[in-house]
């Protein structure tokens, strides 16, 4: 390894939206138009669905969520009605950049990177994620790194805590608490170490776009143009920029560095409720109504009358109750596809409350996976390029709302991050990257550093 420390520097940025940091606020955040201007950059396509677990686990495996066999945060654990659980990182079975770095005599650093927790063995150290339960669980390798971390800040916090409520001052501390302390944790670990790579991720972008971009965005239905947050996120966005700069100084000049983001971020126009709609539709059959919005795993079902429900989200879930595959299963398996196809066409005639068509797009699983493990829903669904969320709550007797069943929540996900690379011995001097997909990070940095890749990525590499 060279002494430059590190070789490669990536910070990954949740949920930063592409539009804010290339057109509307450039000249607000000279450290990363510097990077712009001096290297390549451009929006980086998601992963389907555009949601955090599964997207970091694909840009740092180059693989699909098929391929890692997890859909969004919470996935069927088996064929049962209301088994949906969180997939932490023991669900990524294949390695990851800085497991294939660290093979290749790399020393790598990776600071709160989702789908690390549980923490695990790495050629260096790893500070485990958001998904860490709390701070007495393990959230670091090695061990003994906790109880360093918490010398240097007693405060240490693993995500901001209650984001979706009305304490605004709170949350607003909190993130800026989060943000600091991965910057100035990937600075002494940098000084301490050297290490030859080193990765971190702020979730504070992700939790001030839910929390605050409704004061910001003309465009949102609840807008408040005299909110005292209406410059919140510009105002963060700018600390974060600072941070990144302070951060570029203690590493060597040489180091190549990848601002990158998973997906962006767009005002949340309303909800449509997935349930509601397939028991108009005749799919799903309640035993009986609720009188209030109700869970649906706290309802009761006629599994016997049902064909498909489903699950709520940034994206819909849609689940055929299949013969012989859920344990009550109606759809004989001969009919499967014609169902599947014909619900899937159905889903694209859902209107605004107005009547106006919305784009609808429903998805396929094995159309648009390399392989299909675990127990995916049987379609994904995007609600007008997710303008509109999912909503899994029955008893709204409307399937429109306004208000999310999981807590306030200003924006959703899109499905364009950013990207912007800048290595010193290659500079680009501005170049715009276009049609990339975060399936290409990986390929692209093992072939800037001649590493041989796992076999079956589906990324490609980019001129960077």
């Amino acid at each position: 390894m060279t002494s430059a420390s590190p070789q490669l520097l990536i910070i990954g940025l949740d949920c930063m939206e592409p539009s804010l940091v290339f057109e509307q606020w450039r000249q607000d955040l000279p450290n990363l138009s510097r990077l712009m201007t001096q290297g390549s950059y451009g929006r980086l396509e998601s992963s389907i669905p555009a949601i955090t677990v599964p997207a970091w686990s694909c840009m740092m495996s180059g693989r699909d969520p098929g391929e890692l066999g997890i859909y969004g945060f919470r996935n069927r654990g088996d064929r049962t009605y209301n088994n949906m659980s969180i997939s932490d990182g023991r669900a990524v079975k294949v390695p990851r950049l800085w497991d294939i770095l660290g093979e290749a005599g790399w020393k790598v650093a990776a600071i709160s990177v989702p789908g690390t927790s549980p923490p695990y063995k790495v050629n260096g150290s790893l500070v485990s994620c958001f998904l860490t339960p709390s701070r007495e669980a393990p959230f670091t390798h090695p061990p003994e790194l906790a109880e360093q971390i918490i010398s240097w800040m007693p405060d240490f916090i693993m995500d901001v805590p209650d984001f979706r409520s009305d304490a605004k001052d709170e949350i607003l501390s909190n993130i800026y608490k989060l943000c600091d302390q991965r910057f100035t944790l990937a600075e002494k670990l940098i000084e301490q170490d050297a290490p030859d790579f080193l990765m971190l991720v702020d979730m504070g972008v992700d939790r001030i776009h839910h929390s605050f971009w409704k004061p910001m965005d003309a465009r949102h239905p609840a807008h408040e143009p005299n909110s005292p947050y209406a410059n919140a996120i510009h105002d963060y966005y700018c600390h974060v920029d600072r941070r990144v700069g302070e951060l570029l100084g203690r590493c060597s000049e040489e180091t190549a560095v990848l601002v990158v983001s998973d997906h962006g971020a767009k005002p949340l126009m309303g909800g449509i409720c997935l349930n509601e709609w397939l028991i108009q539709q005749g799919y799903l059959v309640l035993k009986e109504t609720p009188s209030t919005p109700t869970p649906l795993d706290q309802v009761e079902v006629d599994w016997s009358q049902t064909k498909a429900w489903g699950a709520g989200g940034y994206y819909g879930r849609v689940f055929l109750n299949v013969k012989g595959r859920e344990p009550q299963g109606v759809i004989p398996l001969a009919d499967y596809e014609k169902v599947r196809s014909q619900l899937a066409e159905s889903l694209t005639h859902i209107t605004d409350p107005d009547g106006n068509a919305l784009n609808i797009k429903p998805f396929k699983p094995q159309q648009i996976y390399q392989k299909v493990r675990g127990i995916a829903p049987d379609l994904l669904v995007y609600f007008d390029d997710l303008a509109w969320r999912s909503i899994g709550t029955v008893g709204y007797g409307s399937i429109h709302t306004i208000e999310n069943d999981t807590g306030a929540d200003d924006a959703n996900h899109a499905q364009y991050g950013l990207a912007i690379f800048y290595d010193p011995k290659q500079p680009k001097a501005g170049q715009q990257i276009d049609g990339a997909q975060l399936y290409d990070i990986l390929p692209t940095l093992l072939h800037r550093y001649t590493i041989e890749p796992p076999k079956g990525l589906r990324g490609k590499v980019l001129d960077w």
